[in-house]
């Protein structure tokens, strides 16, 4: 199997990082049976749309996995908390009319909603991960009229700023593809004292080398 980890920045996964590039370093003595990569997009649907549809384009992969931190609408998930997100819309991909917002599929120009097309309990054994619904953005929410607009309009539980655009760069590709985001904030007016982003962080790596051992060891 090729499996590619996609993330947006290489502080989110610096740890998996450097074991990915230790595996590639390790002798080929017919034992390896998977090949492993890593692909650091940059931030945004944008960045992570063209650099994943390059890679994708001139490679093949059996299975790709966005890994990254993300902010959370739902206070029952806990800071540093580790979620599968199983659908993310892209939320501002519309138009205004007055005080109502017509997604495009309404319009009949596309669509903005997107969903995995793999189940992490398919390849990993272990701690147990809630799964959730999310937004992807351009402008993470910090005003409390606008988190509670969204919220009416799409009632989701996560937002990051990448999610939507990998998984529609994956379908496209027809790439079997899962998200697991680790929650670093709750969506509020912004309020870095309260971010727990080392946590997020840390947590996030080490589920990675757990589910990276796990993958090694599939057929």
């Amino acid at each position: 199997m090729r499996i590619l980890f996609v993330a947006a920045t290489e502080f989110e996964v610096s740890s998996l990082k450097s074991e990915v590039e230790s595996l590639k370093k390790k002798p080929d003595l017919g034992l390896h049976t998977h090949d492993f990569g890593l692909l650091i997009t940059g931030v945004g649907m944008v960045a992570t749309a063209f650099a994943l549809g390059r890679k994708l384009a001139t490679n093949q992969y059996d299975l790709a996995i966005n890994l990254g931190i993300a902010g959370s609408f739902d206070r029952d998930i806990a800071l540093g908390d580790l979620v599968e997100i199983t659908e993310d819309t892209i939320a501002e991909l519309g138009a205004e009319d007055a005080e109502t917002f017509l997604p495009i599929t309404q319009m009949g120009f596309g669509e903005s909603n997107f969903k995995a097309s793999k189940q992490l309990s398919a390849i990993y054994k272990g701690q147990s991960i809630r799964q959730a619904s999310a937004i992807t953005v351009n402008t993470v929410h910090g005003n409390e009229a606008s988190i509670q607009k969204i919220q009416q309009r799409l009632n989701v539980q996560i937002e990051s700023m990448e999610g939507a655009a990998f998984f529609f760069a994956c379908r496209e590709a027809g790439v079997p593809c899962l998200q697991i985001r680790a929650v670093s904030n709750y969506v509020e007016k912004r309020n870095r004292d309260a971010w727990q982003i080392g946590l997020a962080v840390k947590n996030l790596n080490t589920f990675a080398a757990g589910l990276l051992a796990q993958l090694q060891q599939l057929p």
